[in-house]
């Protein structure tokens, strides 16, 4: 059942130099697929609420369709990571690596003169090649210890993910998309409650991933 929310450990050693969990024993919040109007904004004021640093892994296209709200989660103290430019699967026939990944990089090099530093496979689908492959374009692969469900748009199973296998270093996934936006800001009130409760901390992102 652990292997539903968290990889097995097995998978974790054969590929030591992605990111798993936090390095920095405090918890890491990521959010994957946006930005998303009406949905991000609202959650980067519910962080600041909570005075949470997170990292946004953004798909190409959502970046170009709202480069404003890229923006503002970079304004906001957070991180902008690479998500792909189309959500494209790495293991998918006749996946392009620049239309993907090195474009990405570019766009967002250009419209918000970022160097992009993470990264992370659409759908947590990677292979054999996939740490070669990001160790070209100096991308650190980062994974998780953490999948809350949210984007089954049930409040419940996001509880139940967190009471029963939060860890003080924790990699969360969270999701800034449509599938998430009716739970989403109570999702994260939840985890930062739980997280208080039990004594943890969350991190800054280059320090839980050093």
């Amino acid at each position: 059942m652990k292997y539903q929310y968290d990889p097995p450990l097995i998978i974790k050693q054969a590929f030591p130099n992605f990111r798993w969990e936090s390095k920095a024993d405090n918890i890491l919040l990521t959010f994957d697929d946006g930005p998303l109007a009406g949905n991000t904004e609202n959650i980067l004021k519910k962080l600041n609420n909570y005075k949470i640093k997170g990292i946004f892994f953004c798909v190409g296209n959502n970046v170009m369709k709202n480069t404003s709200l890229t923006s503002e989660i970079i304004k906001e103290g957070h991180i902008i990571g690479n998500h792909t430019y189309n959500h494209q699967k790495l293991t998918e026939p006749g996946f392009d690596e620049y239309t993907e990944i090195d474009h990405y990089n570019e766009l967002v090099k250009e419209k918000l003169g970022i160097e992009v530093r993470y990264f992370r496979p659409p759908h947590g689908r990677f292979n054999i090649s996939t740490g070669k492959l990001l160790k070209k374009k100096k991308l650190i692969n980062v994974m998780w210890s953490l999948l809350t469900y949210d984007f089954k748009g049930d409040l419940s199973l996001v509880k139940y993910s967190v009471v029963h296998y939060l860890k003080r270093n924790s990699i969360i996934v969270l999701h800034d998309s449509l599938k998430s936006r009716n739970i989403i800001l109570d999702s994260i009130s939840f985890i930062a409650d739980e997280v208080s409760a039990r004594g943890y901390r969350f991190g800054e992102p280059t320090e839980c991933l050093k």
